[in-house]
């Protein structure tokens, strides 16, 4: 599966320190290779989202099986997350 960044989430991943982007990476790469992960789907949202949970971070993205994408919409703290 290939990962796509949008660009509020590139700038949100430059927000953060080095540690905290080097984990954030890995688990994604880790879902995009494998699927396992933290993952829930979110409800209440249109198109479907989903969540990644990195620690206290929160990778929201959206999948399209057809395109085998992974789409990364927002990396954000845990409290703003939903």
């Amino acid at each position: 599966m290939r990962i796509e960044w949008q660009p509020r989430a590139l700038k949100d991943l430059s927000r953060l320190d080095k540690a905290a982007r080097a984990r954030i990476s890995a688990a994604l790469d880790r879902l995009a290779a494998t699927g396992h992960g933290d993952v829930t789907k979110l409800t209440d949202v249109d198109p479907p989202e989903y969540r990644l949970r990195v620690g206290n971070w929160r990778v929201r993205f959206a999948r399209d099986p057809a395109a085998d994408t992974l789409s990364v919409l927002r990396i954000l703290p845990r409290d703003k997350a939903y």
